[in-house]
C-alpha cells in the first residue's frame, strides 16, 4: 500500500515537473520525483541503488539544472513535439503496467526481497564511504557553480558594447 501511495506521489511530481511553465519550478518538481523514485527503490530492496539515485538524481542533478537555468534565463520558447500524442500515451502506459507488474504482489513479477534494514543503518555502516564521497563531490560541484556565479564578470563583445 505505501509503495502505491509512492508511486502516486512520484507521477504527480512528475506530471507537475511537465506542465510547470516555469523551468525553476520545473527542476525542483523533478528533485521531488527522483526522491520519491529513490524511497521506492529502498523498499524494493535495493539500498545502495537508492542512495545513489537520492545524492545524485535529486541533489547534484537539480543543482546542475538550477545553474543551467540561472545561466540561460527562463525565456519560454515554443517547441513542437516531436512524437505524436497517442504514441507519447502509449509508452506512457505500457512504463506504468510494467511499473505495477514489479511493485503489486501477484501481478506478475516475483523476486525474493531480503528483510531491510533501517535505512541509516545501511547508509552509515554499510555504505558510509561511497555516501561521504558523493557528499564531497555533491558540495564541490555547488562550490565550483557558485565560484563560478561570483566570477562571472561579462568579457567579450557584450562587455565592450555596455562599457562604450
Amino acid at each position: 500500500m505505501v509503495q502505491i501511495v509512492i508511486l502516486a506521489g512520484a507521477i504527480l511530481c512528475a506530471a507537475q515537473a511537465v506542465r510547470s511553465k516555469r523551468l525553476l519550478v520545473s527542476a525542483l518538481w523533478l528533485a521531488g520525483t527522483s526522491a520519491l523514485v529513490a524511497w521506492l527503490i529502498y523498499l524494493l530492496g535495493a539500498p545502495e541503488l537508492a542512495v545513489i539515485e537520492l545524492s545524485v538524481g535529486a541533489g547534484l542533478v537539480t543543482v546542475l539544472f538550477v545553474f543551467a537555468i540561472h545561466i540561460a534565463g527562463e525565456e519560454p520558447q515554443a517547441l513542437g513535439g516531436k512524437l505524436p500524442r497517442p504514441a507519447a500515451w502509449g509508452l506512457t502506459g505500457l512504463s506504468l503496467i510494467l511499473l505495477m507488474m514489479l511493485i503489486l504482489p501477484g501481478m506478475g513479477v516475483r523476486t525474493s526481497i531480503p528483510i531491510l534494514l533501517p535505512f541509516a543503518e545501511v547508509l552509515w555502516q554499510q555504505r558510509g564511504v561511497d555516501v561521504l564521497l558523493q557528499v564531497a563531490l555533491i558540495f564541490s560541484g555547488i562550490l565550483g557553480i557558485l565560484g563560478l556565479l561570483a566570477g562571472s564578470e561579462r568579457s567579450g563583445p557584450d562587455a565592450e558594447k555596455e562599457v562604450s
